[in-house]
């Protein structure tokens, strides 16, 4: 059985999966939209859960086209040969192999970035504004755009021409210096990110609430937490959509909030979501994920290195001329292929983790107003209520709200 046979048998395995979980979902979704579940009946509103569910199934029916799309592109830029052609307009520049490997690939990304545009657009500006969250502009969506772009070169080009640099001069085991090298660059970007790129796209200031502040500083101290500070970010400038995080490592540690969620939660609901969040931290959560992750590149670099010697990956893709550009991408397109059904089983890692995250928050905090503060924020977000067990088991990092909150009851 040749390779081409092999990738065509696995993306249709993948495809149809995805499509059978997709089906699944939209039929849960609307078999329950006329029903409250019980456990909300009090708290959720009928034309809320409601809305939910279309919305839901808007992002279902959306995401089903745009499958078929980049479905459709990757077959175009494989088998039809759109990599080759791509190579061989860059080739013909007469620049090195290592600025004609940089060049590829930043093309590649700036193409594929464009050619996904439509569907930002139409979910930015269609099916976002239909159900009251988009607050972008289209001034503000094209510096998004350009500022990505620039950052893009700026950033991501010295670390291609390292890589590439490594395959071509590091030996058998340049995929071993290379996943080094990337780990370093992860590293950083977690520090970097927080202090000079997120001021890029939006505003950060210390929180305004003072009375918030001194109740959240009061919890930080109880849970034997340090930050850099307390930071409320304008996200409703591009959506009504609310949320908060921890960013940064180390004495970079930022909390941030949305100035959306701010507005929606009181004080110890606030509190109460802030301690699932020191939860992740006390937890370890962060630096096992990250263990997970530079534990699955380690193994996606040592196949590279492997793969980067048999003619026949190259072949069965669709590619004349093998080089080690060429490599890197066909693995960034072809992977998501095969290891599909790992989704699963880090969903179900990530799930745990908020369980336990959960269950500290209720030592620290009072479980009712967890329990509140997320039942406003599925409101507010148009979560849907009743997702169907397998599409949740398959794609959701979080459970679902009725068992979340069932565990939060106990």
């Amino acid at each position: 059985m040749t390779f081409t046979l092999i990738f065509l048998t696995a993306l249709f395995i993948s495809t149809a999966v995805e499509f059978w979980l997709d089906s699944r979902q939209m039929k849960s979704v609307k078999m329950h939209r006329t029903t409250v579940p019980e456990r909300f009946v009090d708290v959720i509103p009928l034309s809320a859960h409601q809305k939910a569910a279309d919305y839901t199934a808007a992002k279902l029916k959306l995401g089903t086209w745009a499958g078929l799309y980049s479905l459709g592109l990757l077959l175009i830029w494989t088998l039809g040969g759109g990599l080759d052609a791509l190579d061989q307009a860059v080739r013909s520049l007469g620049w090195s192999e290592l600025t004609t490997g940089v060049a590829f690939i930043l093309a590649f990304s700036f193409l594929g970035s464009l050619l996904d545009l439509p569907f930002s657009i139409y979910k930015t500006f269609v099916l976002e504004e239909k159900f009251g969250f988009n607050k972008m502009t289209a001034k503000l969506f094209i510096t998004d755009m350009m500022k990505g772009a620039l950052l893009m070169t700026v950033i991501a080009a010295p670390l291609i021409w390292v890589i590439l640099w490594l395959m071509q001069s590091a030996g058998n085991l340049w995929w071993l210096w290379a996943w080094a090298v990337w780990i370093a660059f992860s590293l950083l970007m977690m520090w970097a990110y927080p202090t000079f790129i997120a001021p890029l796209f939006n505003k950060f200031e210390p929180m305004k609430d003072e009375s918030l502040r001194t109740a959240i500083e009061g919890l930080l101290t109880r849970c034997g937490f340090e930050s850099n500070g307390l930071y409320q970010m304008d996200g409703s400038k591009r959506s009504s959509h609310g949320n908060a995080y921890f960013t940064g490592f180390g004495k970079s540690k930022r909390i941030v909030f949305y100035d959306t969620l701010l507005e929606q939660l009181s004080t110890n609901e606030t509190l109460a979501v802030l301690a699932h969040e020191l939860g992740h931290f006390k937890r370890n959560h962060i630096k096992k994920r990250m263990l997970v992750t530079f534990t699955i590149f380690l193994a996606g670099f040592a196949i590279m290195g492997w793969l980067a010697e048999q003619a026949w990956f190259y072949e069965g893709l669709g590619v004349s001329h093998p080089s080690n550009h060429m490599l890197l991408i066909l693995f960034m397109l072809v992977m998501p292929v095969f290891t599909f059904f790992i989704s699963p089983i880090m969903s179900m890692y990530s799930r745990k983790h908020e369980f336990e995250a959960d269950d500290y928050a209720k030592a620290h905090a009072d479980a009712k107003d967890l329990i509140s503060a997320l039942v406003k924020m599925y409101e507010d977000n148009a979560a849907t209520l009743t997702p169907d067990d397998l599409y949740s088991a398959w794609h959701d990092s979080h459970p679902p709200a009725p068992i979340r909150i069932a565990h939060l009851e106990k």
